[in-house]
């Protein structure tokens, strides 16, 4: 049963979550031994908060938390995911990668994971990250390196290596990350699983010191387009704490993906006839 249950898509999982086929705290306690199996050979998550995260799916299956959300786009009904360890998450460690604050733990969460948990995702852990996210290789003092799944001698890149890793592995369905120059998309390619930068203002930074700079955004991992799909729903939406975010669509992303529009055709010329001439080498 638990290797049925870390194996199916997040999409899947949601949907028999909705359907109560399966509970919040079975998928908790699969992905408790998913982590156990495989995460010492990879170091992807290490940091966990697995009693938070059985008492998060309690709540969640006795309709105490997140029920209010429960008919939104990207309700999430009681999946596992992870936070990257720059990402606060209360009562829980954050180091952000620096032995400045190896014993750190945070007293409030992120906006973001706020509304991740309403939205009914269960946080398992805190995935590595390069000292305080600079990086394009997952390792620092505190927690050392975490390691491609797929070949253990190579890099999961960064900064959100651990996320990657916790999703490519099975450990968790979805992973919360960040990106300023690549740091979703970087370790999605290097782990063979999706990582997208949303447009800024998509999802909300929280309260950050350079308000007006749009460079860092927060955003989603996972091992497929529909699974992204469903966590970007969860995660879209305006937050008063950050006042470029803007509402979440009208449709969201995942009914787009289930009906989407032929793109319109678009013309292009190398040259404009000759009136532009270019070398050989750059039309080519």
């Amino acid at each position: 049963m638990t290797d049925e249950l870390w194996q199916m898509s997040a999409v899947e999982a949601v949907a028999r979550l909705r359907k109560r086929e399966i509970s919040p705290l079975d998928l908790v306690e699969a992905s408790a031994e998913r982590i156990a199996e495989v995460d010492p050979g990879v170091n992807a998550l290490p940091t966990l908060c697995l009693d938070r995260a059985r008492e998060h799916a309690r709540r969640i299956m006795q309709g105490g938390a997140a029920s209010e959300a429960a008919g939104e786009a990207g309700w999430l009904a009681g999946l596992p995911i992870s936070i990257k360890d720059l990402t606060d998450v209360a009562g829980v460690r954050t180091t952000y990668g620096s032995p400045l604050f190896a014993d750190h733990v945070s007293a409030k969460s992120h906006p973001l994971v706020e509304r991740i948990e309403r939205k009914g995702g269960i946080v398992m852990g805190k995935s590595n990250t390069p000292e305080f996210g600079a990086g394009g290789s997952t390792f620092n003092e505190v927690f050392g390196r975490t390691r491609n799944p797929w070949n253990t001698s190579l890099t999961s890149g960064g900064s959100t290596g651990g996320g990657a890793v916790s999703v490519a592995t099975g450990e968790v369905w979805l992973a919360q990350g960040t990106d300023h120059g690549g740091s979703l998309r970087g370790p999605g390619s290097h782990c063979f699983v999706v990582g997208l930068r949303p447009s800024p203002g998509r999802v909300t930074r929280g309260t950050v010191p350079n308000l007006w700079s749009q460079l860092s955004v927060q955003g989603p991992m996972a091992r497929n387009v529909a699974d992204l799909a469903l966590f970007l729903d969860t995660m879209a939406g305006f937050c008063p704490l950050d006042p470029l975010t803007f509402d979440a669509p009208a449709v969201s992303f995942s009914e787009s993906l289930a009906r989407p529009i032929a793109p319109k055709r678009v013309a292009f010329t190398a040259d404009y006839s000759g009136r532009m001439p270019i070398d050989r080498e750059v039309r080519e």
